[in-house]
């Protein structure tokens, strides 16, 4: 007897499985190309693919949790609001992984010994920026 998988099959564009945060990217996305606020609906119709409308709903409401995303009441459901780019959304899951860590120096030395000469001489000129800019230095306090 043949074993069954649950693999798609090939050319079938439901069954590419998204990386981690794929999704609500894409959501926020959509959200920084809206006119305004928008609803869920407006996003489910100018997202790629065929979400369902709680899907969508579930990801907003993760963004929300996360600060990438503001809503507003708008009758019985809400208006949503792009806070954050898929920059920003990637820094935030960035600082979470580091604060989940219990040794903050191992994991930031062994980010920075990993990076590209590149990235790393960009990560100096930003981290010299950001000690040269008064607002920075008063957080740091």
């Amino acid at each position: 007897m043949a074993e069954e998988t649950n693999a798609p099959a090939a050319g079938d564009p439901r069954g590419r499985r998204r990386g981690q945060g794929e999704l609500e990217a894409q959501v926020l996305a959509v959200l920084q190309r809206a006119p305004g606020p928008a609803t869920a609906g407006w996003v489910q119709e100018h997202l790629d693919g065929d979400l369902a409308y709680t899907t969508v709903i579930t990801i907003l409401s993760r963004l929300h949790a996360k600060n990438a995303v503001s809503r507003s009441r708008s009758g019985r459901s809400y208006l949503w609001q792009a806070a954050s780019d898929a920059a920003g959304l990637a820094a935030l899951r960035m600082r979470r992984v580091l604060d989940g860590e219990p040794d903050r120096d191992a994991v930031l030395a062994s980010f920075v010994t990993a990076l590209l000469p590149h990235d790393e001489e960009l990560l100096r000129a930003l981290l010299d920026s950001a000690s040269a800019d008064p607002a920075v230095a008063d957080r740091e306090s």
